[in-house]
């Protein structure tokens, strides 16, 4: 397997002032489950989902992408639920109904070269961890990745909040978060003071997403800005999400993935590479933003829209 996404699978109702609502599959760690398989990668996603109708809905909408759905094997959960609320501009906020309450399993069969901690499933409990635990013990095999997500409603304490994410930033080769989830992790501090913090942790490059003002990579070496991408925005609901598949995406076409790839990763990620993936995921979020909910590119529709060199 390529790639391993560890948590939750979320069923999001849109709501939409004057319109009725419109439930999508969704959840950060599964969007970039799916957005990875949407870009011809062998993705599979460990995660809990309830049978019932969201869970059957998120399920097919995984597998229908090529996704390879995992669970714990517990009975009797309900799929976790989340009202979007976007106002005029489409920007999204989140009131949840949701349960973590992931248990320890065994790795996939097979071997994985890479795994993606995200958001809800990292930092709550009591299911973060046992996601936390299984990173640990693939990262003897593979590269990890981690974006924070942050969603305040169900971070409890910010302190030890930020403590969590600090533990999942140590345990990464690639971080990314947004302006926002630093904001909210770290009141008062610049992105780039932040980011520095977070490479003294460990991580080799940690991507900073500002919205409509494009992306920073901060590296030991230094930090290289993307521009932003034009576009006309229906909805945010995803954007991350896409962007860290896309990011993802392209450092393991250039056989930047998996454990034996970690020593060469701190050279590796120098200028030029940094700005192409900086590109490729910009534009994978712009593209996701321009429609309704979690729906990425797939490999085709991103190679024809990333700006030329």
């Amino acid at each position: 397997m390529d790639f391993l996404a560890v948590g939750e699978s979320v069923a999001d109702v849109v709501r939409t002032p004057g319109a009725p609502d419109v439930t999508h599959p969704g959840g950060s760690s599964a969007n970039v489950a799916y957005g990875l398989a949407r870009l011809g990668r062998r993705a599979a996603l460990l995660t809990q989902l309830g049978e019932d109708a969201e869970g059957r809905l998120i399920r097919e909408h995984l597998e229908g992408a090529g996704v390879h759905v995992l669970t714990d094997g517990q009975r009797g959960t309900a799929t976790p639920t989340a009202v979007v609320t976007l106002d005029a501009h489409g920007a999204a906020t989140y009131d949840f109904a949701i349960g973590w309450t992931l248990r320890p399993v065994d790795p996939p069969a097979g071997g994985v070269r890479h795994v993606h901690l995200g958001s809800i499933g990292a930092l709550v409990a009591p299911g973060a961890a046992a996601a936390q635990e299984l990173t640990a013990r693939l990262r003897a095999v593979a590269t990890v990745s981690y974006d924070p997500n942050v969603r305040p409603a169900l971070m409890g304490a910010r302190a030890a909040a930020a403590a969590q994410a600090e533990r999942c930033v140590a345990l990464s080769d690639v971080v990314k978060a947004s302006d926002e989830d630093l904001a909210w992790l770290y009141p008062g501090e610049r992105p780039g003071e932040v980011a520095a913090r977070w490479l003294r942790l460990g991580p080799a490059a940690v991507f900073v997403t500002l919205g409509a003002r494009g992306a920073h990579a901060f590296t030991a070496a230094g930090r290289v800005a993307g521009a932003p991408v034009p576009v006309e925005v229906v909805d945010t609901v995803g954007a991350g999400d896409a962007f860290m598949s896309a990011a993802l995406d392209t450092l393991h076409a250039v056989d930047l993935t998996g454990a034996a790839a970690r020593p060469r990763l701190p050279a590796a990620l120098d200028g030029p590479l940094l700005a192409r993936v900086l590109r490729r995921a910009g534009t994978a979020a712009a593209l996701t933003v321009s429609r309704a909910g979690a729906r990425p590119p797939d490999a085709a529709e991103l190679s024809a829209a990333v700006p030329a060199r």
